[in-house]
């Protein structure tokens, strides 16, 4: 059966999801890292790269580019043993290469340069300052020079320099005047600056001592800002996600001069594709290499549909999409519009990358990058309805184990991150990971989710542990009335602000789930929003969510919604998960919660990695962690599979 047949709202229509027990693949298969990735064509056109590993880590590797090129004559041109590169860039002269690099996940993202010429040589840290985090972007005008956005005078703000990638040598381009949350960089040397007023945030070009207003939007309404902002290649404009005076975010071009607002892109029921924490996600405008301009945009709704701006590219891309019946993740050309790279993947597929030549219109495969996973072994991934108790329509995705009667399951609730993010349909290593363990897994858009529209956001606005725990409880129960769920064997699970859902569902909830698992999770709201980094505190509308901890007031209510002023409650297993670098939600948001735990002889187990920071990035951290997970679960809940009792 197609993954695309399995697909319904609101009841699970009976037929088990395959009736032959799947492989019990080893958590490595999910969580190591991939065989190869992130495969990008110079901008010359005569050197293909992509990610690999070298000494248990992925590295950049390069080989000359043809028509049929064999991945195995590649050469590793970085060598970082200790953490994975994840993201790396050509410069139009082919002798260099950039990539960035945090160190054990502390986000303080430094960029460092790769000479070509000398692929064994030590790559060279062309930020090499303390606790500075960097975003950088190429200037068409010169292929040696960068203008980089970083926080090196002050922790709390960032200001833009131009870089002299050959020398190292900086020059000062816009001196943060300090209101300013972020910048928006682009090849032409154009810059607009990010600025939070409380309520809002307004875009302004920036010059010379000066700024223009360009435009302003709720934040609120956007609380991850306008997606996407991508300045013209000419620099006279701009374009932005917006969702004023609508639901559903559009594509509108805005002229710098005239301030003239023009729609690009729209659709009535579903909006530009913003920010999920599903893999892979590709980013919502297909640009030109040679230009920059869009070619087609990104809307998701329940699966992502392509809508084609420039007429030229639509034959392009009906070939493309001939390829493969999946979704179409990646998709980059090279400057002469003949060669494209081009990803898809599955809800029971990682995916698969090809190289399509629009001269001949063939395709050869590249890659898999987990060709160990037979998509016929993984569990379909279905999209559900959900109505809360209030009436709120809730989007959400379930995950049945094969080879088992979809009744009386052990259930893992899943909880995405964010709160401002979204669950999508795709592959996703972690419940397939559950699914073939012999879990159930259910995950739902729950209000402050992003993604189907700006009322389903907002009505997440002061909800923390109110009704956006709610619309979790009431997602539980509908699998439980639907039959598909035991109500005694379910698991509340997630990260970030998911971890914090799972805080909740111990602490609010006692008696709802059989256990909880936190990983990275907020267990008191003040202290967390407190040592929140500055530029995520600014750049996300936390206040207007959650309070203002330096208000009396807001600070109680805060801590009146906090897992850590209700500790007492918990009575059921928990397992906590934490990264010590993590930045965003520090380790004593978990240790806190732990020690008093321990204090009474609870039932806690605690896994801390030393290395890791908002998420665990190193394979061998990732299998540890679903091992752990897979095990407290075959304890606390069991498995649809009775022989299923460990990792």
């Amino acid at each position: 059966m197609n993954s695309k047949d399995l697909y319904c709202f609101g009841t699970y229509p009976g037929e088990p999801n395959g009736m032959a027990r799947p492989t019990r693949y080893p958590m490595s298969a999910f969580f190591a890292n991939p065989k190869r990735s992130g495969a990008t064509i110079s901008p010359d056109g005569k050197q293909l790269g992509f990610l690999a590993e070298e000494h248990g880590r992925l590295n950049v590797w390069v080989l000359p580019f043809d028509s049929a090129p064999n991945l195995d004559d590649a050469v590793c041109v970085t060598h970082d043993h200790n953490r994975n590169i994840t993201r790396y860039r050509w410069t139009a002269d082919p002798r260099w290469l950039l990539y960035e690099q945090d160190t054990d996940g502390d986000e303080n993202w430094h960029l460092f340069r790769v000479d070509l010429d000398d692929p064994a040589a030590a790559a060279v840290d062309l930020t090499p300052y303390p606790d500075v985090r960097v975003e950088y972007t190429m200037l068409a005008s010169d292929p040696h020079a960068a203008l980089i956005a970083m926080n090196r005078r002050r922790a709390d703000v960032s200001d833009v320099f131009r870089l002299d990638i050959v020398t190292g040598e900086m020059e000062l381009v816009a001196e943060n005047p300090g209101d300013v949350i972020g910048w928006v960089l682009s090849a032409s040397g154009t810059i607009v600056a990010r600025v939070n007023t409380g309520t809002a945030e307004t875009l302004y070009r920036w010059r010379p001592d000066d700024r223009d207003e360009i435009t302003s939007y709720d934040a609120a309404e956007n609380p991850l800002g306008a997606v996407p902002m991508v300045i013209t290649p000419d620099g006279t404009g701009l374009w932005l996600g917006s969702n004023r005076d609508r639901e559903h975010t559009r594509l509108v071009h805005i002229d710098f001069e005239t301030r003239a607002e023009t729609v690009v892109a729209s659709r009535d029921d579903v909006g530009v594709d913003e920010t999920s924490n599903l893999q892979p996600v590709a980013p919502p405008l297909i640009c030109d290499a040679a230009t920059g301009k869009p070619l087609a945009v990104r809307f998701l709704g329940e699966r992502q549909q392509i809508e084609v701006i420039d007429p030229d590219f639509q034959p392009v891309l009906d070939a493309i999409m001939a390829v493969s019946d999946g979704t179409l993740t990646q998709c980059t050309g090279d400057l002469t519009g003949r060669w494209w790279l081009v990803s898809f993947a599955t809800d029971v597929d990682p995916g698969a990358t090809y190289l399509y030549d629009h001269e001949t219109g063939s395709h050869r495969l590249l890659f898999r990058p987990y060709p160990q996973l037979s998509s016929t072994e993984l569990a379909a991934m279905q999209s559900i309805r959900i109505t809360s108790r209030d009436g709120l329509e809730l989007p959400g995705l379930l995950t049945l184990p094969q080879g088992v009667e979809p009744t009386g399951l052990p259930l893992v609730l899943l909880v995405h991150g964010g709160p401002w993010s979204r669950d999508r349909w795709g592959y996703h290593a972690g419940t397939q990971a559950l699914a073939n363990r012999g879990y159930a897994v259910l995950r739902v858009n729950f209000r402050g989710s992003t993604g189907f529209g700006k009322s389903l956001t907002t009505a997440g606005l002061n909800e923390f542990a109110g009704k956006m725990h709610h619309d979790l409880i009431d997602a539980a129960e509908w699998a439980v009335k639907q039959g598909i769920a035991d109500p005694t064997r379910i698991a509340i699970f997630g990260g970030s602000y998911g971890g914090y859902s799972a805080l909740v569902g111990a602490t609010f909830t006692p008696d709802f789930f059989a256990c909880a698992i936190d990983f990275c999770g907020i267990s008191h709201l003040p202290n967390f929003s407190r040592a929140l980094p500055v530029h995520l505190r600014h750049w996300l509308s936390w206040d207007l969510y959650i309070g203002d901890p330096d208000i009396a007031e807001q600070e109680a209510d805060m801590l009146a919604r906090s897992p850590i002023s209700r500790v007492d409650a918990i009575t059921r297993p928990l397992l906590v998960i934490h990264g010590a670098k993590d930045r965003r939600v520090l380790q004593e948001e978990s240790d806190s919660i732990v020690e008093q735990l321990r204090a009474r002889d609870a039932d806690v187990e605690y896994l801390l990695k030393p290395n890791e920071g908002h998420g665990f990035v190193n394979p061998e951290n990732n299998i540890a962690l679903y091992e752990t997970i897979t095990a407290f679960l075959a304890r606390t809940i069991g498995s649809a599979y009775p022989d299923a009792v460990t990792a």
